[in-house]
């Protein structure tokens, strides 16, 4: 017979919730999380009967969002489609989704189209040989990407059970949108908080889903099972064959999620560190002097956790309760003004996908990559590493185009690793920095300069780790604060004034003839003016015929 999610049976249905069952003459006979699981169970005894198989509501009530209502009403009421994968687990744990993935036994790209056209969404055919389609649809500030893909396998079930992990691997039949199709689990997976495979060799087949299976435990405060971690260990070895591009996109998504200092202990821990950033392995046992606390690798994961939380205090998202020690108070009563200004920034994308957050996130793992090859004792004991920050700069350039970053990106990350201990010589200088020092700061870094402060702060925050002194990071956010006063507030007059002559003005003025020194006397125009040595085009010409 079949399936009828909406029927439902006086027997009691507690040990079933969740599950879609087979009865004949009201007495289960079979169960399981797909109406082809409970069939095949109830054939297995009762061969030559035909059930009826219902789906037993659970706790976990699937509601679809609005938008998969509008695609419902957009299609005749028999087609099958299926709504599958992260948007599935998503409403289960009732989180907002702005990508859904829909499955069909074929002809996906004109489905899409068809949507696309009823929602008056811009239409992409992706890949026209698996017969993939896209579609992305802008209301206001609203942004929705909803792909639809030819099922791969003879059913869903068949479709499912390839995928990566359980959690990733349910489905609303969008003709029977009450009833959750479950054939391995995940939903119970969901509520245990537990990470594991859809198979034992889902991460040999795909050794980029290593890094997927990392993310989805750290995103959703989840445990993976021992099982899957064996799985993912083996599999970690293969991660280089995964493209550069696939593995990137990969990796700026474990960059944008929570706790990235638990994925990078676990991508450890895992063998997976090695193959993908083989720089940042390197790191441990790397001894420091104090004040650092801890070895390079360590202090390299405090430095990430603070950014992160520094991000939290001064981004866009900001919660009072977040500032809940004094540190925490402290940055913000210094640096909060420039909230809005800073989570803007960060929220810029150089290339679409990829903001500049998980840049400078990406940055911070590459701060003191230079040190294990610049260390050096002195002959009392003090350790150094003279030059490390070009020498990290070197290789975060280098990783940067491995991964077949954009140009713009690469130029970044070498900026802000290569500069990132500026502001802290500043404050180490024991004086308020000078408006030449505020000018040259910026004159070196660019718009890259505020990034390379909160960088700044976070690496002096991930020093000592609860021996931090309130006064010392007082001092420092004092010079933090000025350079960022004058980046967001005083641009105009300590960063870039309206130049007071040009190259014409200086050949006509001067007589002279065109040549690199005239590059060389504007600028020295540009810092006068900045530091207010000159304020008038009298007092720039005069200041020229003194630099020749």
């Amino acid at each position: 017979m079949a399936a009828d999610p909406g029927k439902r049976s006086q027997t009691p249905t507690e040990p079933y919730a969740g599950r879609w069952v087979a009865r004949l003459q009201g007495q289960v006979v079979g169960q399981g999380g797909t109406p082809r699981q409970a069939l095949r169970a109830a054939k297995a005894s009762r061969a030559k009967e035909a059930p009826q198989v219902e789906w037993m509501p659970g706790a976990m009530k699937p509601s679809l969002p609005p938008l998969v209502e509008r695609v419902r009403a957009v299609l005749p009421t028999d087609q099958e489609l299926y709504l599958v994968g992260g948007a599935v687990r998503d409403l289960l744990l009732e989180k907002p989704s702005h990508d859904f993935d829909f499955v069909s036994p074929g002809k996906a790209i004109a489905t899409a189209r068809r949507v696309a056209n009823a929602l008056g969404a811009a239409f992409y055919p992706l890949d026209e040989s698996r017969d993939v389609g896209r579609v992305i649809l802008t209301e206001g500030l609203e942004h929705a990407t909803l792909d639809f893909i030819a099922l791969q396998g003879a059913d869903i079930d068949s479709d499912l059970a390839a995928r990566d992990l359980t959690i990733n691997a349910m489905a609303i039949d969008l003709r029977h949108p009450e009833a959750l199709l479950d054939p391995l689990g995940g939903a119970t997976d969901l509520t245990a908080r537990r990470v594991r495979a859809c198979s034992p060799d889902a991460f040999r087949a795909d050794p980029v889903r290593v890094l997927r299976a990392i993310r989805m435990a750290a995103s959703f405060d989840m445990k993976i099972d021992k099982a899957t971690r064996q799985a993912l260990r083996d599999a970690a070895s293969r991660l280089p064959q995964v493209s550069a591009e696939r593995l990137r996109d990969e990796l700026f998504r474990l960059l944008q999620a929570p706790k990235l200092a638990t994925s990078l202990r676990a991508l450890d821990l895992l063998s997976a560190l090695v193959p993908i950033l083989p720089e940042l392995a390197a790191l441990k046992g790397v001894e420091q002097s104090a004040p650092h606390a801890f070895d390079v690798w360590s202090h390299t994961l405090q430095v990430v956790n603070k950014l992160d939380h520094l991000m939290s205090l001064l981004g866009e998202n900001y919660r009072p309760e977040g500032a809940g020690n004094l540190h925490s108070g402290l940055v913000v009563l210094r640096l909060g003004r420039y909230r809005s200004q800073i989570g803007e920034l960060l929220g810029q994308e150089l290339v679409p996908g990829r903001s500049r957050r998980e840049l400078l996130m990406f940055a911070a793992l590459f701060h003191d990559a230079g040190k294990p090859a610049t260390r050096s004792v002195e002959a009392e004991g003090r350790v150094r590493f003279i030059g490390h920050d070009q020498v990290g700069a070197e290789l975060v350039v280098a990783r940067g185009e491995a991964l077949h970053l954009s140009n713009a990106e690469i130029d970044y990350l070498g900026m802000v690793v290569g500069r990132h201990g500026r502001p802290y010589a500043l404050t180490q200088s024991g004086e308020v920095p000078s408006p030449r020092a505020i000018y040259r700061f910026f004159r070196q870094t660019g718009e890259w300069g505020v990034d390379i402060c909160l960088l700044s702060l976070a690496d002096f925050m991930g020093k000592t780790g609860v021996d931090l002194s309130q006064d010392a990071l007082a001092e420092h956010l004092e010079t933090l604060r000025i350079l960022l006063e004058a980046y967001f507030e005083k641009r105009e007059q300590t960063i870039a004034p309206s130049p007071l002559l040009n190259g014409d003005d200086l050949i006509k003025e001067l007589r002279l003839e065109p040549s690199p020194k005239i590059g060389e006397i504007l600028e020295s125009l540009r810092e006068a003016q900045a530091t207010g040595e000159i304020h008038t085009r009298a007092d720039a010409l005069a200041l020229a015929k003194s630099l020749l």
